[in-house]
């Protein structure tokens, strides 16, 4: 396989990764996410055009429509639930949301349960200043790992699941999906709980004095939330999903109060900046996606441990949907049942699971390893006076890393 082929997309994961640091004033214009995807993905549509794979790119860009569709659906019925009121930001409080996050997480998938609990968790530490780390175990817990119950937690599984997965085989991850919030809620818990004692008393003493309680707005958006998980359950197929979606999406703006969304400080922003990046990725990624298809036999995919740790370390740098379901096609190879998902679910099930708990869990390691990653980090840039200074890609990256890595070798351990 000629490098030459996958420049493209290693040039989009470094701009994503070195641009807000070399030039971070350039990198918050609005246009810069269209200029960087545009500079990647036109060489890789000249070259696909002369390769005879413009086909593929047209298959990853359906791919990218279904995505965004569904990714867009659940953002803007989330961003019109106004759950108001300013609990205090306490260590008990916050594992508190974080847990709930988990749960709601495999319930209305990780990009519902995000853009609906996030801002709670900002207004809550509004008066805080040491507040970085909570986001960052948001992305990690509510924005992943806690996806991975049921086929609409996470589009991995719900990839899957359009496959021929069984619906409930998701739950018999229920003991990795344990291990990993009892770790990460205790981590969460411990490291609040310094953070929050180096804060200012005058801080906290406003923090007190803001407290309201908790009521919720636009709960007509639930409903709505909840047709789209029906959508999504019942394997409606392309158009008429993504139509549905559309019709969604229309009944939300329609019904929902504008001072709801106005509470909420909703913008379309951080979509915008999720939609343009991953267009550039979803293209630039087609003949990545294709070494690794040429590549990948020849790696150790017939072990729990080589699935777990491959499909988990490209599901942080590709996405992680395309990437678990190569790499179940392949454990259904050397399973020996062609590329039958359903099969292999019955009699090779462990192989599965370790497809599923990698591509799941390592997709936090970086914010392009899945779709909430970069809505969560573009809302907590963008939360007005209750905004958080979010790292880098790289510095997300190795702090993701070394909190996650007690998971996976816990749950490579005890499970696989």
């Amino acid at each position: 396989m000629d490098l030459l082929h996958i420049l493209p997309f290693a040039a989009m994961l470094i701009g994503i990764a070195l641009l807000p640091i070399l030039v971070p004033h350039l990198w918050e214009h609005p246009l810069a996410p269209a200029v960087l995807s545009a500079v990647c993905a036109v060489p890789a549509i000249l070259d696909a055009t002369l390769s005879g794979g413009l086909g593929e790119i047209g298959e990853g860009l359906e791919e990218y429509v279904s995505f965004i569709a569904l990714i867009s659906a659940l953002y803007i019925t989330a961003g019109g639930i106004h759950i108001s009121g300013n609990p205090r930001g306490t260590p008990q409080i916050n594992t508190t949301f974080l847990a709930i996050g988990a749960v709601a997480a495999s319930l209305i998938g990780t990009t519902g349960a995000s853009m609906l609990l996030i801002r709670p968790v900002l207004d809550a530490n509004r008066e805080r200043k040491l507040k970085t780390h909570i986001v960052v175990f948001f992305i990690l817990i509510v924005s992943n790992t806690g996806g991975l119950l049921t086929p609409l937690g996470d589009p991995p599984l719900y990839l899957g699941y359009l496959n021929g997965v069984p619906f409930f085989f998701t739950l018999r991850l229920f003991p990795a999906w344990l291990i990993a919030q009892a770790l990460l809620l205790t981590m969460f818990f411990v490291w609040d709980r310094r953070m929050y004692a180096r804060e200012l008393a005058e801080d906290l003493q406003l923090d007190v004095v803001d407290q309201t309680a908790l009521k919720m707005d636009g709960v007509v958006n639930v409903g709505l939330a909840l047709a789209i998980v029906a959508i999504a359950a019942a394997g409606t197929p392309a158009p008429w999903r993504e139509l549905l979606f559309a019709i969604v999406i229309a009944t939300s703006l329609v019904v929902t109060p504008a001072r709801v969304r106005e509470a909420n400080t909703f913008h379309y922003g951080p979509l915008r900046e999720v939609a343009l990046l991953f267009l550039g990725i979803f293209i630039t990624m087609v003949p990545a996606l294709d070494a690794l298809r040429h590549h990948a036999p020849d790696l150790p995919v017939g072990t729990t441990t080589g699935l777990f740790f491959l499909s988990g370390a490209l599901s942080s740098v590709l996405d992680n949907a395309p990437t678990y379901l190569i790499f179940a096609n392949l454990a259904a190879e050397r399973a020996g049942v062609g590329g039958d998902l359903g099969l292999l679910a019955a009699q090779a099930p462990t192989l599965l699971a370790a497809v599923s708990i990698g591509s799941v869990f390592m997709g936090a390691n970086t914010y392009i390893g899945n779709g909430p990653n970069l809505l969560v980090k573009a809302v907590a840039e963008s939360a007005g006076d209750a905004k958080v200074p979010m790292p880098n890609f790289l510095a997300y990256a190795g702090c993701a890393i070394a909190i996650l890595s007690p998971v996976y070798l816990a749950v490579w351990w005890l499970i696989l």
